[in-house]
């Protein structure tokens, strides 16, 4: 691999040290953004709030100093309105001065690597997660500067299938050497976009995109696996006792159903990120497990094909992820409802039926579709509280 340099990343890194007064500065002189910060305050004169902004800004100096400052006390207060608590483990063989790439399933477009970042921070690591944003989503300056301030660097959509490659290696490029000289820790999905129905499971081409900018060419195993291990994996589990938008997906699936070619507007993607965020979750647990490279220093490189090493590493991600799932009562509910094993159940009372069932009938009521098929959008949302449980108990069989 090259020797790179950090401004060998400055179209798409985060800011580093010595960027972030500048970059604030530019946030503070944007029109927008000082109307937006008005309305928190719309008494207080524009030249004070700035100025008492500017003397909360000193001793920052990193985009971290900037999320200990900032937004750790507003991802604590989306937690405090939103869930009913919150708890994370560790696997102890992670080194708080490590540098992992914290591969999760997806839950939230927002709140994912956010949560994370407080668990870091509250469980004594050192650094937050760097992550990756699209460019589509960054319209206006103001955000494009308030992602970068928060540790976010930059995937660049629209491209064509060569641009596309050319870009994919260069991001690959960035997160090993975030890994490896920033000694930055990195959150990413195991997969493009959330898994509609919660069946969770790794795809290959997120494992292929990390191995492109690696140490090695990727002419065998052994350098996919070399690449890999680059990375530091850590198989990272999130468990919400409810999902705010199930009723958003079960209402995606019958429009898919129903409409021949149908698509989410981007009116349609802030919805269901202002709910995302602002909806109730219940208990919310963050279970991360070894990192894997113990785990692929135990594979016979020499006898695993090429065309095969990729869904080793995937399911075996997988199997971490569905191990560590915290079951709720819900979960339980919901599958022995869809496949009749009342055995699941042993563990809920009356109560939590009568709970979960008031909570299914109200989420079903604020699907808004023309004829609204009851038993489909119940049955859909069944799958997605089920396929957790039912993924965890398949290991069992393994």
């Amino acid at each position: 691999m090259a020797n790179f340099t950090l401004s060998d990343f400055d179209d798409i890194r985060p800011y580093a040290e010595g960027e972030m007064k500048a970059a604030f500065d530019s946030m503070l002189k944007d029109r927008q953004f000082s109307h937006i910060l008005k309305g928190f305050a719309p008494w207080m004169p524009t030249g004070l709030r700035n100025g008492l902004l500017k003397m909360m800004f000193i001793g920052i100096k990193t985009p971290q100093d900037f999320q200990v400052r900032y937004m750790k006390h507003v991802v604590k207060y989306v937690l405090r309105k939103c869930a009913t608590g919150h708890s994370a483990h560790f696997a102890p063989s992670l080194k708080h001065d490590g540098a992992y790439t914290f591969m999760s399933n997806h839950r939230d477009i927002v709140l994912d690597s956010a949560i994370l970042d407080i668990m870091l921070l509250d469980n004594g690591f050192a650094k937050t997660v760097e992550i990756a944003i699209g460019d589509n989503l960054l319209i206006y300056p103001r955000i494009r500067t308030l992602v970068k301030m928060n540790k976010s660097f930059t995937v660049n959509r629209g491209l064509t299938p060569k641009e596309t490659l050319k870009s994919s290696i260069h991001m690959s490029q960035y997160m090993h050497f975030a890994i490896n000289e920033k000694r930055e820790n990195i959150w990413i999905a195991q997969r493009e976009g959330r898994a509609k129905d919660s069946n969770d499971r790794t795809q290959e081409s997120v494992l292929k995109m990390l191995t492109l900018g690696g140490p090695c060419e990727g002419r065998t195993t052994a350098d996919i696996i070399k690449n890999i291990k680059d990375m530091n994996i850590v198989p990272l589990c999130i468990s919400y006792e409810y999902d705010p938008c199930d009723y958003l997906k079960a209402q995606e699936f019958q429009q898919k159903r129903d409409i021949p070619g149908w698509k989410k507007s981007k009116q349609d993607d802030l919805n269901n990120m202002k709910i995302g965020i602002m909806g109730k979750k219940g208990h919310i647990h963050y279970e991360a497990a070894p990192c894997i490279n113990d785990w692929l220093d135990t594979l016979d490189a020499d006898n695993i094909a090429k065309t095969d090493i990729y869904r080793i590493i995937a399911e075996h991600i997988d199997q971490e992820i569905h191990r560590n799932y915290m079951v709720y009562a819900g979960n339980r509910i919901a599958m022995a409802e869809l496949t009749g094993d009342t055995s699941v159940l042993d563990k809920v009372t009356e109560a939590d039926k009568k709970t979960f069932e008031a909570y299914l009938a109200k989420k079903i009521a604020q699907v808004k579709v023309e004829n609204p098929d009851i038993p489909f959008l119940r049955e859909r949302i069944l799958t997605m509280y089920a396929n957790p449980l039912i993924n965890k108990l398949s290991l069992k069989f393994d």
